[in-house]
């Protein structure tokens, strides 16, 4: 395989990533990570690191796109300071964690989690799962609990936390547009610090390919940074033309799919 043709596939994977990203509401890990694991494998990369590369690159281009989205929140005044501050330490230990967590997982046993965990999801979308909205905020030691998990699940799967984070938050008693600002917002530390985690944890493996440090792959990086950021805008303009429930059903069966193809691997 040509340099030109992965450096276009990785150029369409951010088109994709980023249209389906402004389309559904959610990040493009979920759709980033599957791909990368079948682009990785079509390179000849060796199975036992794909996973782990395919997550670790995920969440640096979260980093990019995280950035610009939380910026644009940020400019709208809709993320709310005092919950993102209390969530804050725990989404960056919990991202720690959760690297260290992938990193004793072989490559397959991490491949059917993330099958699990996006079958979940899909399960969640299609009849409408969610904590009913509160009015009470819990506790800074609960916040921090709940940053944990979030940053946890979040690095181990290389997605920017957004499902886990908004249902939290609307149950906190945040407003929808506070919820999705202040989610976008965690998204950020979360993948910063799970990014240069995975850097320094895969640092010198020996079956890593040319132009990667750790487990992060540098053309897929910039490949779908480049596209990613103005196709979300392409998703975001469709979103508002397609019926929502139609929307929701087509990406959860996306997602299932997606799923059974990790666990049955």
């Amino acid at each position: 395989m040509s340099v030109m043709t992965i450096l276009l596939g990785y150029l369409a994977l951010g088109a994709a990533a980023g249209t389906m990203a402004g389309l559904f509401g959610v990040g493009g890990g979920l759709i980033i990570v599957p791909v990368l694991v079948f682009a990785f494998g079509l390179q000849n990369i060796p199975p036992e690191i794909t996973m782990h590369l395919a997550v670790g690159t995920s969440l640096a281009t979260i980093v990019i796109t995280g950035a610009s989205s939380a910026l644009g929140h940020f400019r709208q005044g809709s993320i709310y300071r005092p919950w993102f501050l209390a969530l804050l330490p725990g989404l960056m230990v919990g991202a720690i964690g959760g690297v260290f967590i992938a990193g004793s997982l072989s490559g397959g046993v991490l491949g059917t989690l993330f099958g699990i965990f996006v079958l979940l999801l899909a399960t969640k979308m299609v009849f409408g799962l969610s904590p009913k909205p509160g009015s009470i905020a819990p506790g800074k030691f609960a916040m921090v609990v709940a940053g944990g998990i979030v940053g946890a699940i979040s690095a181990l799967f290389g997605i920017g936390g957004g499902a886990m984070t908004v249902p939290w938050l609307s149950r906190c008693g945040a407003t929808m547009t506070q919820a999705v600002g202040t989610s976008a917002a965690c998204g950020l530390p979360i993948a910063l610090v799970g990014a240069i985690t995975f850097m320094v944890m895969g640092w010198g493996h020996p079956l890593l390919p040319n132009w990667a440090t750790g487990f992060v792959m540098w053309p897929a990086f910039f490949g779908i940074v480049v596209t990613s950021v103005p196709f979300a805008r392409v998703g975001v303009r469709l979103a508002h033309v397609l019926p929502a429930h139609v929307l929701r059903l087509c990406f959860a069966l996306l997602l299932a799919v997606v799923g059974l193809r990790f666990v049955l691997a």
